[in-house]
């Protein structure tokens, strides 16, 4: 049988890899100009860590680890046979792999609150699952790279998100747009239709707008039991147009009886007028459908989209007022973001965007003609490593067709060629394996050379 990997996974070669440590390393750079510290947390978390925290339909996504040993041993004959899937998994199951980056960072952040400092700036890549259907730019493993700040409520955390988002993404070469929204102002929605009971069913099917469309929407809210007459209330959702400001203005005339409505429009106006006096390129646009389906956001949303590339979202989160509380540390507030690592790579690739520096590749391949050039060349590799160059001597003297085809398969720019003649001269005979020019140099020219050809990629 041959041997393969689950759906909605993906092995990544060496090449892949190189781009994929571009789109991290660039994210890191920024994540730090901002005065963000790295944390890690673990692939498991307990169950009662994750569950009732990304809503009934997040909660059908997690991947559940059966416990060790007997799983079954607290499953009577009758339960099993009764095969309610979910009352089996909680007796059979005590962990699962974590769904996002926010629900485990909330934990640490309660865990060790003797030890941080608020607020705390975080930044954490690391791998999540989901138990999703695989299609386009949705897998079930992928890694996220999240920033989040806690213990704070001003909002200029929202707009140093937003031009964290601006400055990445123009690292990155990827033209996005920012659309934003406030959960207060959707809760304001909610009351003036007359069902703010049904906030969350509410949320859950306006932000699927995009994917489903209008009618689809009413028809999933019919389901949830949104009243024909309420649904009719929301069409300025959807017919609301002009520019941000006008936006607001339509809105505060909408929704003026709703208290908590009109705080979320002070807190997107506040933010509005903070972006006038940065430097932000990217649009940011109002965009009343955003509504981000996981139920502990409480404030601003963030949603990001390539311009150039047809994809799901490639960065969104928002501020969480009362995530901690569930692990017994109350008013505590937080916002954060989650850049979507493996959708920007799907993008990069689409755009064929990553830069040539994004290679990592060794710069220059000693050939290796045998046992005495091997005792040569290897301290002449070890000087070259010293000072930065990347390097390697071919491991065993095959045949030279094989060993220039290495070079040839790794994309290595030059060869080195030292022989008897080469190691009596003290010279290197040095092969550009674009051009097929081969020159003789001393060991001290050849850095030169390899130096100016680091610095010119750069």
């Amino acid at each position: 049988m041959k041997p393969s990997i689950p759906k909605g996974t993906r092995d990544f070669s060496p090449a892949e890899m190189q781009q994929r440590n571009f789109i991290f390393d660039t994210l890191k750079a920024v994540f730090q100009l901002f005065g963000y510290q790295q944390i890690e947390t673990p692939a498991m978390e307990n169950l009662s860590t994750l569950m009732g925290k990304y809503g009934e339909e997040g909660d059908k996504l997690l991947f559940r680890i059966l416990n060790s040993g007997d799983f079954l041993s607290d499953v009577s004959a009758d339960k099993y046979n009764e095969r309610n899937l979910g009352q089996l998994s909680s007796l059979m199951c005590e962990k699962g792999l974590r769904y996002d980056l926010t629900v485990p960072f909330a934990r640490y952040v309660v865990q060790y609150r003797n030890d941080i400092t608020f607020p705390f700036k975080r930044y954490q890549i690391q791998p999540v699952w989901r138990a999703d259907r695989p299609q386009k730019g949705r897998y079930r493993e992928f890694y996220q790279c999240d920033v989040d700040v806690v213990g704070s409520v001003s909002l200029l955390s929202e707009v140093e998100l937003i031009q964290m988002i601006d400055e990445g993404f123009k690292r990155l070469g990827v033209s996005a747009l920012i659309k934003l929204n406030n959960r207060k102002i959707l809760s304001g929605i909610a009351e003036i239709i007359g069902q703010p009971d049904k906030i969350i069913d509410i949320t859950v099917a306006i932000d699927k707008l995009d994917k489903i469309g209008i009618e689809k929407v009413k028809e999933e809210l019919r389901n949830r039991e949104v009243t024909e007459e309420s649904i009719i209330k929301l069409q300025p959702v959807f017919d609301l147009s002009g520019t941000n400001t006008e936006k607001l203005e339509k809105l505060k005339s909408w929704i003026s009886a709703s208290e908590i409505g009109l705080k979320g429009i002070e807190e997107l106006q506040t933010i509005f007028d903070y972006l006038k006096v940065v430097s932000v390129n990217t649009e940011v646009e109002l965009d009343l459908t955003l509504a981000r389906g996981l139920n502990y956001y409480t404030g601003a949303i963030f949603e990001v989209k390539a311009k150039d590339v047809e994809i799901g979202s490639i960065c969104g989160g928002g501020r969480y007022d009362n995530l901690t509380g569930i692990f017994g540390m109350p008013d505590v507030s937080g916002v954060g973001i989650s850049f979507g690592a493996d959708r920007i790579f799907d993008v990069l690739t689409q755009l064929n965007a990553f830069p040539v520096n994004a290679s990592n590749s060794t710069q220059i391949l000693f050939i290796n003609f045998g046992r005495k050039e091997e005792l040569y060349c290897l301290p002449l590799v070890n000087k070259l490593h010293d000072i930065g160059i990347k390097a390697e001597l071919f491991h065993g003297d095959a045949k030279m067709k094989k060993q220039m085809g290495y070079a040839d398969a790794k994309k290595i720019p030059y060869v080195a060629l030292v022989g008897a003649d080469e190691m009596v001269s003290n010279l290197i005979s040095l092969k550009n394996m674009q051009s097929g020019e081969q020159t003789k140099v001393s060991f001290s020219e050849l850095v030169k050379m390899l130096t100016i050809s680091i610095i010119q990629v750069l």
